[in-house]
């Protein structure tokens, strides 16, 4: 005889109860024409059909998101999927923490000390100079945008420290980092994506280099920079590097290893920018020396290579394509003069730009300027191609009148003054002292991560300082990099973490009694 179960039953009554009338409403929306909002409203109840999953499956999915280029579409102001990955995962660690208080955050105070202090630092100067106005929600203050994505950059620390990660794991979650960036070369395939499929490119925007002035898309190749594709390179250049470093990519005998690396370069010198072969060549030699590979005969090898490649580049430079030759523009190399030329005109912009507002700095050094500006300057200097527009005065730059300064020192004395410098040094240096420790007294096993992650901080410090930089951007990519030395160290590690335990004592002989060594016994 069959029994029911009333409370399985109950269960099945209630899931049909809820997926049933979802399903009748998706139906309906489907059979009609389709808008964003109704796009939206799918979306949403889709997620809430997924949200189990999510239950389970965030915080690998937040890791993946850290790099993804993907957007919200259906949302105002197009959010990132990172956005929501940060909101979403880090509500749930706080309800599991609730729940369950042996779920603990990995112990990192001694940087989210100073986080907290940039989010007071960020609501003060926004409160004193015009508020967190969002275009997108109709506000007539501008600028919002840009407080959103600094605090989600900051609580991104906060979600990737939620909890460890078990030591077995390490290596999948160091290539979840980075397999999320390999998808930026779909931004540059536009032109080869076929009309039915175009609508990838609602979650992942094309990039304006493949689209001529018309809005038709024009990619050659070698002549178009593919910033996509180079930051999906460097991507996959940077996780070798995190897995394997530099002795084992070069000096193993894995051939596929060096040829792979070679490829990437290759597909970097494909966006035409400076920064990205100035990083990688920095990274590299970085790594090179912490492995202390100078001290043996991998040091002449090099040697020879550099010399020889220079001597093969110097004749062969100005036959290369135009992005190889304008990514190489800060060599002292005879390059075709249109390369020259674009490369230097980039540079001198950001001087003329540098020029016309460090005089200002003194202005904002006790109340930095924020990031509002009204609608009437937004009519006025900004808008489409807005890096593109010549006025007269530098300083009046639409990018420097929206604090996209393409500096990193200028975007956070400007924007928030002297407390802005000085909780932003704060960070720096409770991140350094994190991943100094841990590259030195972390598990011997994880060394080769340490090891890049050390050198990955050093060279962002940096570009931040000397190449480009921005701290809406920089905020979360630094917490990326300090949590990750959190997160696989389980917290900060100090000397003798991993050292070989002590041997234990003998017991101490009894007080008032000789005792003697025992004597060996030898076969008769």
């Amino acid at each position: 005889m069959n029994t029911v179960n009333p409370a399985t039953l109950l269960r099945s009554l209630i899931v049909y109860a809820f997926i049933v009338p979802i399903a009748i409403l998706m139906g309906y929306l489907l059979a009609n024409q389709m808008d964003y909002q109704s796009l939206g409203f799918m979306t949403v109840l889709g997620s809430l059909m997924v949200f189990p999953l999510l239950m389970k499956w965030h915080y690998p999915l937040l890791i993946f998101s850290w790099n993804l280029p993907a957007t919200l579409f259906f949302l105002p102001g197009h959010p990132t999927f990172f956005t929501f990955m940060v909101v979403v995962s880090l509500g749930i660690s706080v309800l599991e923490r609730i729940l369950d208080r042996n779920q603990s955050f990995v112990p990192a105070a001694s940087v989210r000390w100073p986080l907290i202090a940039f989010v007071a630092v960020i609501i003060i100067t926004a409160k004193l100079t015009g508020g967190f106005g969002l275009r997108s929600m109709g506000s007539n203050v501008y600028g919002g945008k840009k407080y959103v994505y600094l605090i989600i950059g900051i609580l991104s620390f906060f979600a990737i420290t939620a909890r460890p990660i078990p030591k077995n794991k390490v290596n999948f979650y160091i290539t979840l980092f980075f397999a999320g960036g390999f998808f930026n070369f779909v931004q540059d395939i536009y032109p080869f994506v076929p009309t039915p499929l175009q609508f990838i490119f609602l979650v992942f925007p094309p990039a304006e280099n493949v689209m001529d002035t018309a809005g038709n898309a024009a990619v050659v190749l070698g002549k178009t920079r593919l910033g996509g594709v180079a930051a999906a390179a460097c991507m996959v250049f940077t996780w070798m590097l995190a897995r394997h470093g530099f002795k084992e990519n070069f000096l193993t005998g894995k051939l596929w290893r060096p040829l792979l690396m070679g490829l990437m370069l290759a597909a970097i010198f494909l966006g035409g920018f400076r920064n990205n072969v100035i990083g990688v060549a920095l990274i590299v030699g970085l790594l090179f020396f912490l492995e202390k590979m100078y001290r043996t005969g991998a040091m002449l090898a090099v040697l020879l290579a550099t010399l020889l490649g220079g001597a093969l580049l110097i004749p062969l430079a100005p036959h290369l394509p135009f992005t190889y030759q304008r990514a190489l523009a800060f060599l002292p190399l005879d390059l075709d003069p249109e390369a020259r030329l674009d490369a230097d005109a980039s540079t001198q912009w950001r001087l003329d730009m540098w020029d016309a507002l460090l005089p200002e700095v003194p202005k904002y050094l006790l109340l930095g300027k924020g990031y509002a500006f009204s609608q009437q300057t937004f009519n006025d200097y900004m808008g489409n191609a807005a890096t593109f527009k010549r006025v007269l005065d530098a300083g009046e730059d639409p990018l420097a009148l929206s604090s996209d300064f393409h500096s990193g020192p200028l975007s956070v004395v400007l924007s928030f003054g002297i407390w802005g410098v000085v909780v932003w040094l704060w960070y720096w240096a409770a991140g350094f002292y994190v991943i100094w420790r841990n590259y030195h007294y972390g598990d011997p096993d994880l060394r080769h991560v340490n090891l890049f992650l050390f050198a990955w901080f050093i060279c962002m410090c940096f570009s931040f300082m000397f190449i480009f930089g921005g701290v809406v951007e920089d905020v979360g990519h630094f917490a990326g990099v300090i949590g990750l030395s959190l997160v696989i160290n389980r917290g900060v590690r100090h000397p003798r973490s991993f050292s070989q335990p002590a041997p234990a004592k003998l017991p101490a002989p009894a007080e008032g009694r000789l005792e003697f060594p025992e004597q060996p016994v030898y076969p008769a």
